[in-house]
């Protein structure tokens, strides 16, 4: 089953220090690149955020965003390094009594004193585990969104792969006959023009040209290269590469039955081809 590369998600999760959200999209790309975007709290977890996403996501860009919410502290939270505090007001007691220019020493200054207010401990494990429990949630959720896109963009190829099938099946039962009303059109009007050739001549270039004309070594290809997009749709690992050379080989050979063309309808047959195979191309962009 192919999976889509484009998919979104979000997950999020609770601290005692805080929410933490992560969000993950993926897009287009011709290989796997993982892009973290980490709060300075989790960025040792860089390489295993990297590994987890390449256990899951094997072609696509994908961009993993990590954000940690700090709640404001209540008044609960809040803890006062008494001991310090009277180590500061000492000092500036001893420092006040030599200049009393000074300005007294203010509430606010001490709590501004660094180490006097002390927040509870963050604790980066905790925080971490929260984080990779969010990031595996995301994972799951991106990679049930990307199957899902992919079972739709399947169906969508599936019906553009008919379509192929049945104009190359009707190429290789009207080509014959083709060729047999081409060669009667060029002996009708050499008949109506009254020109006399050796007959043997004649029909020498005309199976020369014909033989040049000649498709069905195209179709034939054609035909393999369908039955190869069939199989491969089938196959339970990434194959958007897989497809994407295929669409080119099924392209050549579209572009060389317009080349080869004796007949209008065979042009025509050949631009409807085109047209479908460029449909599929597009679709194919998409796939893993």
């Amino acid at each position: 089953m192919p999976y889509s590369m484009t998919a979104f998600s979000r997950t999020s999760g609770q601290t005692p220090w805080g929410e933490i959200t992560c969000e993950l999209r993926s897009v287009n790309h011709r290989y796997l690149e993982i892009n973290p975007r980490l709060p300075d709290e989790v960025r040792s977890l860089e390489p295993q955020i990297r590994d987890r996403i390449a256990q899951h996501v094997k072609r696509g860009r994908v961009d993993c965003n990590i954000r940690l919410q700090q709640q404001e502290l209540g008044a609960e939270d809040v803890n006062v390094n008494t001991d310090l505090v009277a180590k500061v007001i000492t000092v500036a007691d001893q420092i006040h009594a030599q200049n009393s220019n000074l300005q007294p020493l203010r509430v606010v200054d001490v709590l501004r004193w660094p180490g006097v207010v002390l927040a509870p401990q963050f604790d980066e494990d905790q925080v971490g585990t929260v984080a990779m429990e969010c990031l595996e949630d995301a994972i799951h959720q991106l990679v049930d969104i990307r199957r899902r896109e992919g079972e739709r963009l399947l169906s969508a190829l599936l019906v553009k792969l008919e379509g192929a099938r049945e104009i190359v099946d009707g190429l290789k039962n009207a080509v014959p006959d083709w060729q047999q009303q081409f060669r009667q059109r060029v002996e009708k009007r050499l008949e109506d023009a009254q020109v006399e050739l050796d007959p043997s001549r004649l029909e020498q270039e005309l199976v020369i040209y014909i033989q040049k004309s000649d498709v069905s070594e195209e179709i034939d290809r054609l035909d393999a290269h369908l039955e190869e997009l069939s199989s491969v749709f089938q196959q339970d690992q990434p194959i958007g590469r897989r497809l994407d050379f295929l669409m080119q080989e099924l392209n050549r050979e579209a572009n060389t039955l317009g080349s080869k063309s004796i007949d209008t309808r065979l042009t025509q047959a050949s631009v409807e081809l085109k047209v479908l195979i460029e449909q599929m191309r597009e679709q194919v962009q998409n796939l893993e």
